[in-house]
């Protein structure tokens, strides 16, 4: 039976009067209260009702309860077991969650409840629409202008052992054993005791992590070849084929091996470290999970978020950096596939950017085609590869029409030529002026048979230009702003311990990193919420009390330590004086 309570509703007493003002002042200002009045209410619950029937069954816990331990679990960063005591028993996440019952039924949730229910949002995509509502509303409730965002990424880890070679063959071979003495005991009698032995069992395992750097490639090719014959010996076997375990097998064959067919038969030859693919299996347990050869094994996350271009720290401090794009994607991915989607994503919710500054990785001349035709300007600066000689094309000047006026010596072409169909412009230069230059060695033209030729496409005069703005102090200006979300990267670790999960798989990895960053985005807000709170009760242009008092106190206290020897001529410092000064 569905359980749902509605938050909206007035009570007729408040079931927070047993707080001291102080403690609940510290409630309202903190991320309990802007959870309870402003997210509470935007948690997808209709969207799990179809996972319960109304006529049958024990009544579900209060979904919006539900979803919202869920949220601040990963928000958190809580095992299971914590998040249970925290919501058994701390007044935070009671408030927060509006529970005021004190039975087990409102503050008590199973392992099995938080496990199942985090199985449905993981299957059904749920996560990124919990992401969406609390982004959205937050946008609405701090006025966040999105016009200016800055995009990176970040590599991180799922709860898997970082493997060698060695150990990817022998974890494999561990893994279809045990899965094939559960499912088919007659057909795992038939392995070779020798097999069973090396492969079977944990113990056995562990001694392949103490073999030699001398041994091992002797090691590897015993491992290739075993793991070899088990694949030849069960291909015949339909049953063991469709096995996961079975096929992740043949997936390291592939990924790590050549196998060459002879008139001796099959052998198995190891491929070189620089021919295994980037998206290569790295550990048995985590089979999605990739490799990145400046990060390493796991996955990356593609987070862009707001900021303002202000220096006032009382502002910065009453600004909300709203994270309003977060996607999980494979290590080996590169970062310039991921700007348009999430240009298009935030422009689908309404929070589209119209700057974006990111670094080199996003700045392809691709990038900044497909972002201008959304109206987007993407601010990054360009790849320094690709140039012929010392002497760049952005030192060459060009009129309106991408044709080179005047080389970097102050020499004009005799022709620009431009092929439409192959979208190639080539400037022609006299001999005799190219030949008697002395940077003929270090420019880009080339000899030809009459001229010397400059040749470059559309392509090349916009990194050309891109290039000769990079070196402006207003490019400088409005890049610097770029470097904030190295600060965001860290907070979103920091906070919500993002880069080592406790979880495995594309899927469960996609939802802890998806709802810590919506956590992150509650976190931020509560302290911008704090901060304006504080600075509504304190006006700018006045001081406290205590800061207007400071100076006539101190002057106080140092005529009576100067006249400590008169103390019966000196004038007392009384209530009266004190209300006066004050007003």
């Amino acid at each position: 039976m569905i359980r749902i309570k509605d938050h909206k509703q007035l009570d007729m007493f408040d079931p927070w009067d047993f707080l001291s003002p102080k403690r609940r002042r510290m409630l309202d200002e903190g991320w309990p209260g802007l959870f309870r009045s402003e997210l509470l209410c935007e948690l997808p619950v209709n969207e799990i009702c179809p996972f319960l029937r109304e006529d049958f069954g024990r009544p579900s816990k209060e979904l919006y309860t539900l979803l919202g331990v869920l949220l601040l679990q990963q928000t958190m960063d809580l095992a299971d077991d914590d998040a249970i005591e925290q919501v058994a028993f701390n007044i935070q996440w009671h408030y927060a969650l509006n529970i005021t019952e004190d039975s087990d039924s409102a503050k008590y949730i199973s392992e099995k409840t938080l496990w199942s229910w985090r199985q449905i949002l993981i299957e059904n995509n749920l996560d990124q629409l919990m992401f969406e509502n609390i982004g959205d509303k937050l946008a609405k409730v701090f006025n966040v202008n999105t016009d200016k965002q800055r995009i990176d990424s970040v590599h991180i880890k799922s709860n898997m052992r970082r493997l060698g070679r060695i150990g990817i063959f022998s974890q494999t071979i561990n893994k279809f054993l045990v899965n094939l003495k559960r499912h088919h005991r007659d057909l795992f009698d038939t392995v070779s005791p020798q097999v069973l032995d090396r492969y079977a069992s944990k113990k056995a395992l562990a001694a392949f992590s103490l073999v030699k750097p001398s041994a091992a490639e002797k090691t590897l090719k015993t491992v290739s070849g075993e793991l070899f014959d088990l694949i030849e010996q069960f291909k015949d076997h339909s049953k063991v084929c469709e096995m996961h375990s079975y096929k992740l097998m043949q997936r390291v064959l592939n990924e790590q091996c050549n196998v060459d067919s002879s008139n001796e038969g099959p052998k198995v030859k190891m491929k070189k470290p620089k021919e295994i693919p980037s998206d290569s299996l790295q550990n048995p347990s985590d089979p999605d999970a990739t490799y990145s050869g400046h990060k390493g094994q796991g996955y990356q996350v593609q987070v862009m978020e707001t900021f303002t271009e202000t220096g006032d720290k009382d502002k910065k401090e009453q600004t909300l950096n709203l994270v309003t794009h977060v996607s999980v994607e494979r290590a080996c991915e590169h970062d310039s596939g991921a700007l348009v989607p999430a240009i298009e994503d935030t422009q689908n919710r309404g929070l589209g950017p119209s700057t974006v500054l990111a670094d080199t990785l996003y700045g392809s001349d691709d990038n900044v085609v497909a972002a201008k035709a959304v109206e987007v300007e993407l601010i990054a600066p360009t790849a320094k590869g690709g140039n012929t000689g010392p002497i760049e094309l952005s030192q060459f000047d060009f009129n309106q029409k991408k044709r080179v006026t005047v080389c970097p010596q102050g020499h004009a072409p005799e022709k620009v030529k431009y092929k439409k169909k192959k979208d190639r412009y080539s400037a022609c230069f006299e001999v005799d002026c190219c030949s008697n230059c002395a940077d003929v060695d270090r420019c880009r033209v080339q000899r030809g048979k009459k001229h010397y030729y400059l040749r470059y496409s559309s392509k090349d005069y916009r990194l050309a230009v891109r290039r000769s703005i990079e070196s402006t102090d207003e490019f400088v200006d409005a890049y610097r702003w770029r470097a904030g979300v190295e600060a965001a990267m860290s907070e979103y670790n920091t906070l919500t311990g993002v880069k080592r999960l406790r979880v495995r798989g594309f899927k469960a990895v996609r939802y802890c990193a998806t709802l810590k960053a919506a956590g992150l985005n509650l976190l931020r807000a509560a302290r911008v919420r704090r901060a304006r709170m504080r600075a509504e009760q304190t006006p700018k242009g006045r001081t406290s009390s205590f800061c207007m008092l400071f100076p006539i106190i101190k002057e106080r206290i140092w005529n009576f330590f100067s006249n400590l020897g008169k103390l019966s001529t000196a004038q007392p410092f009384g209530a009266d004086s004190y209300y006066e000064l004050a007003a």
